[in-house]
């Protein structure tokens, strides 16, 4: 028997405009429950909705970075359904004629390889509010979120497994934050997933397919991967076990536990005419002009799976340094431009992977809000890379950078980091290291097991002597023309 996992990818992003999709409320996250509505977004009688016009070109843009057909024609559609936290009792959608359509996106695999995936649509809605269970035993309802703008992209199923699909959310969560339309935190539930699973198994010279479950709503990286790795198993099982063939039936819906790590069923799945859908009487479709087109795609920007290969392939950094930088835009600018001023990719990598997001991550802020300066960061891996100063005194000089904003030369005069690579001085320091360690001396030149750690110690020996200001090279080339 052999079977293959297909996966197609459900994927929601709010998109953070100032206010709603329908309406003029905030969009503001953590806010007291039911604080950010109004009758628009309550659904009451005799209410109008009004197009937000940044929330479509947000959408459209991000229809363009996933390679998408932009007709220039597109409708809104009401999708009917009966939900606590949907006070209209219908959502504002679109259904046959979607903003956004016939796209892919590249992933990377562990392989070194990418694998290009399907996008059947992206298309523009309002999100539902949230329901609530902790307070006892019954549920309460928060409206704040009601009619935030929200993105739906829907893959085909070219998927395989938890990695790829977590590869794909890894993908587009960098994409969108690269393209400012969303900030794609999770815990915020700004970004939510919804696999959609089955098994193709070959038995005995026929096949045969599994029920298509739908997981709802997960918000991690590991709650995507793990859920779709359980219900590949899960599926496999029931089907061995059952003793009998089964055959494509009703698609349902699974939740998942994250404490057990296991999916739970939910429900049956509606399809597309249980919702009725039906044109919005109250909006106008929207027509998407060649200009308006255009002005759109000014805003598009190197994509961060590009950019990545390109600090592979031009700087010949890891890939996994590559990624780490442009795992925020703002973090891969800075570098580019620490680059552009003359600085050596490698160091400048280095400076803001070790030092910089360490001291972002402290402040909560992004390098960019550090406020030091690329030019700066700029010199410092210009100054390591030449000698000039320590590797390891470049950190307390990038944290004087954030401190002070004082230029680069001048904090390393103020802390005396120079190092000091002049042979004639250091030679010196190194005869008078070698004639205060007879022992040690003795250890290196005998050529026996404590060679390394003697010859170790005498380095050590210097730079103590220098306060850390020799140039470790130097004194080590020192070392061997004295000792052999």
């Amino acid at each position: 028997m052999e079977y293959k996992v297909i996966v197609g990818l459900e994927i929601h992003v709010q998109l953070c405009t100032r206010t709603k999709m329908f309406c003029g409320c905030a969009v503001e996250f953590g806010q007291e429950p039911n604080s950010r509505v109004c009758p628009v977004c309550l659904g009451m009688p005799g209410v109008l909705p009004v197009m937000n016009k940044q929330a479509f070109e947000y959408a459209v843009l991000v229809g363009l970075a996933l390679n998408c057909e932009i007709p220039g024609f597109t409708k809104w559609d009401r999708k009917s359904y009966y939900y606590p936290d949907l006070p209209k009792n219908y959502q504002i959608s679109q259904y046959d004629l979607p903003l956004s359509r016939n796209g892919f996106i590249e992933i990377p695999l562990k392989s070194g390889r990418s694998k290009r995936i399907r996008i059947i649509r992206a298309h523009l809605e309002e999100d539902a509010g949230k329901n609530l269970h902790s307070a006892g035993n019954y549920s309460q309802v928060d409206l704040n979120r009601t009619g935030t703008p929200l993105l739906e992209i829907v893959t085909e199923p070219d998927l395989n497994n938890g990695v790829e699909a977590r590869a794909l959310g890894v993908e587009l969560q960098r994409i969108v934050r690269f393209l400012g339309v969303s900030e794609g935190d999770m815990q915020k539930g700004q970004m939510r997933f919804e696999p959609n699973i089955n098994l193709v198994i070959s038995r005995d010279g026929r096949e045969y397919r599994t029920p298509i479950v739908e997981i709802k709503n997960l918000n991690s990286f590991r709650a995507l991967e793990r859920s779709i790795d359980y219900e590949e198993q899960r599926q496999l099982a029931e089907f061995l076990e059952s003793g009998k063939v089964i055959e494509m039936g009703n698609k349902t819906t699974r939740g998942w536990d994250d404490q057990r790590e296991v999916t739970v069923l939910q429900r049956e799945k509606e399809e597309a005419h249980d919702y009725r859908y039906f044109p919005e009487p109250d909006l106008v479709p929207v027509e998407l002009d060649k200009r308006w087109l255009e002005e759109i795609r000014s805003g598009l920007c190197e994509l961060p799976i590009t950019r990545q290969m390109r600090y592979v392939n031009e700087y010949k950094l890891s890939d996994y340094d590559a990624g780490v930088l442009t795992s925020e835009r703002a973090i891969s600018d800075f570098f580019d431009e620490a680059v552009k001023a003359g600085g050596d990719p490698k160091r400048v990598c280095n400076l803001l992977t070790q030092e910089g997001l360490r001291i972002a991550k402290e402040r909560g802020s992004s390098i960019a809000e550090l406020g030091i300066k690329a030019e700066n960061v700029a010199k410092l891996a210009g100054l390591v890379e030449s000698g000039t100063v320590s590797a390891s005194a470049s950190a307390p000089i990038f944290m004087q950078m954030v401190e002070t904003n004082k230029d680069t030369w001048s904090i390393v005069n103020e802390l005396n980091l120079i190092q000091k690579s002049d042979a004639g001085e250091l030679e010196a320091i190194v005869e008078q290291a070698l004639a205060d360690n007879p022992d040690a001396v003795k250890d290196v030149t005998s050529g026996g097991k404590k060679s390394k750690k003697a010859r170790g110690f005498l380095l050590g020996q210097v730079m103590q002597k220098t306060k850390g200001q020799a140039n470790p090279k130097v004194v080590s080339e020192i070392l061997t023309k004295k000792l052999g």
